[in-house]
């Protein structure tokens, strides 16, 4: 990577993380561009160098935030011997719940969008077979392919389940309901199995 790349990349990473803390601490309305280019230290043009405005730099870290809760949860199924593909997805959602319950700031930011993180990746791999790549799109796609389950359109049905782990999630983490997530998460797993028998 060339200086100038390495120099791009490093002002993006910093604007990126001067807005998580200030969104995080101030709240997202509270906090302005200039707030997040003088975190950053660079000028508010440089901000624009790289984000369209306070929305885009949200989106990007919701995405950014997602991957990574993604990344984690299949790099820690690779570990285990688990082999049924409705046992590793109800593992990848189990553990970023864990891990969302354990950080209720990054919950709180993410709120209840999830999917953003997968989505604009696995839509544009949709043409793309196969499917190996590693991500939780490719697990799901894949694991429908060889267990040959039939579902009208997949990558919506991967969607809904991470929309549904995702939003039922948030309320029961932070407020209980409709259960203490400790609770709801079987209920959760059974839905989910659910929609991957149909």
């Amino acid at each position: 990577m060339k200086k100038s790349e390495e120099n791009k990349k490093i002002k993006e990473e910093t604007l990126l993380s001067s807005a998580f803390n200030l969104f995080t601490k101030k709240g997202f309305k509270e906090t302005s561009i200039q707030d997040i280019a003088e975190s950053a230290g660079v000028g508010k043009g440089t901000f624009y160098l790289y984000f369209k405005d306070k929305y885009d730099i949200q989106n990007k870290l919701i995405e950014k935030k997602s991957q990574k809760l993604f990344a984690d949860a299949i790099k820690a199924l690779r570990k285990t011997d688990i082999s049924n593909f409705e046992d590793q997805i109800i593992f990848i959602i189990e553990h970023i719940i864990d891990a969302l319950n354990k950080n209720h700031l990054l919950l709180k930011f993410i709120s209840k969008n999830l999917s953003l993180g997968i989505y604009n990746q696995a839509m544009n791999k949709i043409a793309d077979l196969p499917y190996d790549d590693g991500s939780i799109f490719s697990i799901f796609m894949n694991g429908v392919e060889k267990n040959n389950i039939k579902l009208k359109c997949p990558e919506a049905t991967l969607f809904m389940i991470i929309e549904l782990a995702s939003s039922t999630s948030f309320n029961s983490i932070l407020y209980n309901m409709p259960l203490p997530i400790d609770e709801f998460k079987p209920l959760l797993f059974e839905e989910i199995r659910k929609i991957l028998k149909q």
